[in-house]
């Protein structure tokens, strides 16, 4: 029998900000070591910190000892950084935003299995099993990396300090904070909707936690349907209007979804319905946004991706609070539906900017 920890709701909620915020450190401290020493080692480095943090949450004789490890598993989220800079680094922007769309369209499968594994890993072996699960895990994806990855940065910078002399560069970019605002914007609409789907599932169609969870995987099937016609036509459309089109996608579902709150009596079938719309935008932004970003700048691509994905987490964990603050009961879902829209159209507007950013580049050279 695994040991259990007595811990409040607020210090367990506590432990999950902290690997939030411990996950954004990573992923901003990465991205530049991979560009200084290569993305291969770090990668290699993390998986092994990782397996030993897994090892240790299973020893963990306290709490305090046992979050310390968990803080230390959120080293892992350079393997989503690098993946996409190594991407970046053998691929044309629009190859790189192909590929990323292919790549992301397996991740989405996960959203949908994992809860169901980490149930049944719950019912016959306690939370530990889920952690030695993660050990095996991360075990296999080192080995894996150590065989099968090689160094894909043949532009490593000379210094630390040469390279830190160069954000500024990246950072004074307005197409680079266009991309990054685009996909914090378009993934802003989905965590609002993670902190307000299960409040508008139980509360306004008194949907059983079993049905709950079902219809909670929507955004997912669409996020696949997304992601593979990112990788089927991004080469061929281009990342901007590829961008652009989801963002509208996206902007269609919300406004549907809206108008049957208004003017019909919605069933869940219609909600989690259109919200679909919304995980076929995001599937066809986030890769083309991602490849966009680490593009402005290639020989920073690990910074860049470091940097994208942190604003990104930071800024859909503060959407999605809001969301959750303000959906109390009486409320219904059009607050929620309201801010999704918000997050579409101010997507729509920063990709628009970088469309016009990019013509008059084009122009100018």
């Amino acid at each position: 029998m695994a040991k259990e920890f007595d811990v409040s709701y607020a210090t367990a909620t506590l432990s999950v900000t902290l690997f939030l915020a411990m996950n954004a450190v990573f992923q901003l401290l990465v991205g530049p070591l991979s560009d200084r020493f290569g993305r291969r080692s770090i990668v290699l480095g993390s998986l092994i910190v990782f397996c030993l943090s897994s090892l240790g949450c299973i020893l963990a004789t306290s709490f305090e000892v046992f979050l310390t490890f968990r803080l230390l598993q959120s080293v892992v989220v350079a393997g989503l950084v690098l993946s996409r800079a190594a991407i970046r680094d053998i691929h044309s922007q629009e190859q790189a935003a192909s590929v990323l769309g292919y790549v992301t369209m397996g991740m989405a499968i996960l959203p949908l299995v994992g809860p169901a594994i980490g149930g049944g890993l719950e019912v016959h072996f306690g939370w530990i099993g889920s952690f030695w699960v993660l050990g095996g895990l991360g075990i296999f994806v080192f080995l894996l990396a150590y065989l099968d990855m090689g160094e894909t940065n043949k532009n490593k910078s000379t210094s630390m300090v040469a390279q830190f002399r160069a954000y500024p560069e990246l950072l004074s970019s307005r197409r680079f904070w266009g991309y990054c605002l685009t996909a914090t914007f378009s993934a802003g609409a989905y965590f609002a909707y993670l902190g307000g789907a299960a409040y508008i599932g139980r509360e306004v169609f008194s949907l059983s936690p079993a049905i709950l969870g079902l219809y909670l995987g929507a955004p997912s099937l669409g996020y696949i349907l997304g992601n593979g016609l990112s990788g089927r036509f991004s080469v061929a459309v281009g990342v901007n209007r590829m961008i652009l089109i989801g963002t509208l996608i996206t902007a269609s579902g919300m406004l549907l979804c809206i108008g049957i709150f208004l003017f019909t009596t919605p069933i869940p079938l219609s909600f989690f319905g259109c919200v679909c719309f919304m995980g076929v935008g995001n599937g066809m932004v986030l890769p083309n946004a991602t490849s966009g970003m680490m593009s402005v700048r290639p020989q920073l691509a690990g910074s860049a991706s470091g940097i994208g994905g942190m604003i990104m987490t930071a800024g859909g964990a503060l959407i999605a609070t809001g969301t959750a603050t303000i959906l109390i009961p009486g409320t219904g879902a059009l607050p929620m539906l309201f801010i999704m829209l918000t997050c579409t159209i101010l997507s729509s507007l920063t990709i628009t900017y970088v469309i016009k950013r990019s013509k008059n580049l084009s122009f100018a050279n």
